[in-house]
Formats: structure tokens, sequence, C-alpha cells
């Protein structure tokens, strides 16, 4: 049976549209605090001429703020979903690009709110891989069926879990390997 069939559970739904919308505006608030080194951050990634960084940042920054209303306003669906799913793809493209080049000590540009920088990796190949399954997931249908009050309890519990699910990753992301020990 598959579980499906009738649409996408509306808390299923709820959920990965606000933590979606929850990661795009935190991107966006994280760029817009500091126009400037992002910039830089974009430079870095060496894709595009020195000169259309600041373009690009700007660019970035209003599409993630575009995409993060689009997830929570049904009316102009399904731009939400894509404009992440085209987000992703952008992100996963530049950081691919980059790892096969070689250049990994490049900072993601991904990390905001005072964290410590991240430098790319495969690993974030597979978390924004991840994301756009939830993204490709709102394209199906919502089930047609209101929503009680233990949902609005699960929506909660969700997002706090996905939140800490987030926190961990992000730490586990930037946690260099271990040195290994010398032979006595």
């Amino acid at each position: 049976m598959n579980g499906f069939a009738s649409g996408l559970d509306p808390v299923l739904d709820a959920l990965f549209r606000i933590g979606l919308c929850a990661i795009f505006l935190g991107a966006c608030i994280h760029k817009a605090r500091d126009l400037d080194k992002f910039s830089a951050t974009l430079g870095d990634y060496r894709l595009l001429p020195r000169h259309l960084s600041g373009v690009a940042t700007r660019a970035l920054a209003t599409s993630e703020a575009i995409v993060a209303l689009a997830l929570l306003m049904p009316p102009l669906d399904p731009l939400g979903p894509l404009g992440s799913l085209g987000l992703f793809a952008l992100y996963s493209a530049a950081i691919g690009i980059n790892l096969a080049r070689g250049r990994r000590h490049i900072d993601c540009g991904c990390t905001g709110f005072g964290q410590v920088p991240q430098t790319i990796s495969g690993m974030l190949l597979v978390r924004n891989a991840g994301l756009a399954m939830l993204a490709l997931a709102l394209l199906a249908p919502a089930a047609a069926r209101p929503l009680a009050w233990l949902d609005f309890i699960s929506i909660a519990g969700g997002l706090i879990l996905g939140a800490l699910v987030w926190l961990a990753a992000h730490e586990l992301g930037r946690t260099p390997p271990p040195i290994p020990e010398e032979a006595p």
C-alpha cells in the first residue's frame, strides 16, 4: 500500500514547509547581516567573475527570502518547493564543482548566527539532497483532512526534533578528523 496514495499527510506538509522556510529565512538573514563577507565567500568559489559576487549575493539572499515566503503561501504553490529544489541544486553544483577541483578549504557560506565557519564537503551534498527530498515531497498534493489539536503538538515536536538534528549535523559536519597518534 502506498503511504502517499491519498496525498502527503498535512502534518508532514506543515513540518516540511515550516522547516524549509526556517532554513531559507535563516540563510537570507545570515547573508543580509554581512553582505560584503558573504560576497567574499561567494567569490572564493571562483564560479563567477569577482565583480559579479555582490550582485549574486543580493540575488541569492532575495531568492531565499522569496522561496521562504512562497513555502508558507499555498496560493503560490508549487513555487516554494520548486524554488527550494532550484536553490539546493545551485548550492550543490557550486560545492560539487569545487570539490571536484580539489578546493575543500572554502567556507560553505551556509553557517549563520555566530557559528564557526564550515568548509565544503561531501556531507553538505548529502544534506542538500536530503533537504531537496523534503521539497520534492511537497510537490505531492496534501491529503484532505483537517488538522486536529494533536497534529499541532506533533508539528511543534517535529520542528524541535528537526532543529536538534540540524544543529547536531552541523556540529558533526565541522568537526575536524581525529589526529592520528604517533607510534612509540
